[in-house]
């Protein structure tokens, strides 16, 4: 924090001198948008406001943000250390996506590791017209350097992250790299629609998957977006979200080579939002669908809520899969891999 950075109550800016549940917290916005995010937490995103329809579109979980460094867990396990401080919103996933994983020696965490990391932060640009805030970290499982870099803009909506990824060892790394955004109320709700570029496909879970239990959505399948089926042969239209208490399921959408963006639209309260990205860096969207059917740990029927995740290889069974299967993400030595990602809320 810069005590003597000057202060200001227009256009853009920056609030760096937050706490909140005893986390540092940077607040940045300007006229339409207010994002906070937790550097003390993996940079979760935890408020996406938009301020005209005072709309925040992150899933807020029942339970809540939480310090993880406030208690000492009585049953700590490599899921529970990320599910058990999970606050919905948006999580940084790297080297690991999905439950425990491992490889080239080391064992990774649920979505390991820096979602449970603090970040250093710095300002690079705080003028009325604009504001630029640099997180940065370095990962312990990996020799890796991990730099995400925030902008808004006057009169934009629109928040643009660049991020980076250094390699800083002389060996060629493999790894999951993902954004898992999660939508939930009071943005969404049954009939929202959610819409993708032509000719993307829908890649279903494996009939032998034992990561989850079978949902709506017929395993084995990977048909063209919107339409899969259900275990009867019936279509499902994925693109339309379905009534409370329908089945939970998750598939994986590929086919962003020439262009890499969805948008999910609300009629009901005239609002949508647009997430926009590189697909040749993050070439797969987990879609995660929970709409309260989940009545076990650690929803228990409480939640709806999807997430539409860009990501660098997939299911969501962890990085030793996502090699297997040839989708995980490869960086050189010395290498430096990076993309840029524009998310935009808007009124229909």
């Amino acid at each position: 924090m810069n005590r003597y950075r000057k202060q200001r109550n227009y256009g853009c800016r920056i609030h760096d001198a937050v706490t909140y549940q005893g986390m540092r917290t940077i607040v940045m916005e300007n006229e339409l948008v207010r994002v906070s995010i937790l550097a003390d937490k993996g940079t979760d995103i935890f408020e996406f406001l938009y301020k005209p329809l005072d709309l925040d579109y992150m899933w807020l979980s029942e339970q809540g943000v939480h310090n993880p460094n406030a208690y000492l867990p009585t049953s700590p396990d490599a899921v529970s250390t990320f599910i058990d401080y999970y606050e919905g919103g948006w999580q940084e996933v790297f080297p690991n996506g999905g439950p425990p994983s491992g490889n080239a020696g080391a064992a990774f965490g649920q979505h390991g590791e820096v979602a449970q990391m603090p970040w250093d932060v710095d300002i690079i640009e705080d003028v009325p017209e604009r504001i630029t805030v640099r997180f940065s970290v370095r990962t312990k499982k990996l020799p890796c350097r991990l730099v995400k870099t925030l902008t808004l803009e006057s009169g934009s909506a629109a928040l643009t992250i660049h991020e980076q990824l250094d390699n800083e060892s002389d060996v060629a790394l493999r790894y999951m790299w993902g954004q898992h955004i999660a939508l939930g109320q009071p943005f969404l709700s049954p009939g929202c629609v959610i819409e993708l570029p032509q000719g993307v496909r829908i890649q279903t879970e494996t009939p032998e998957s034992e990561m989850s239990a079978p949902g709506r959505i017929r395993r084995g399948d990977s048909p063209l977006w919107p339409i899969a089926s259900d275990h009867q042969g019936n279509e499902l239209d994925l693109s339309i979200l379905p009534e409370r208490e329908t089945a939970s399921d998750i598939v994986y959408l590929y086919g962003f080579e020439s262009e890499a963006w969805y948008t999910v639209r609300n009629p009901s309260i005239q609002a949508g939002l647009k997430v926009e990205w590189d697909g040749a860096v993050l070439p797969y969207l987990w879609y995660w669908q929970e709409f309260g059917a989940s009545k076990g740990y650690p929803w228990y029927g409480r939640h709806y809520n999807i997430g539409l995740e860009p990501f660098a290889g997939y299911p969501t069974w962890g990085l030793e899969e996502a090699i297997h299967n040839g989708s995980a993400g490869t960086i050189g030595p010395r290498g430096r891999n990076q993309f840029t990602m524009r998310v935009t809320p808007f009124q229909l």
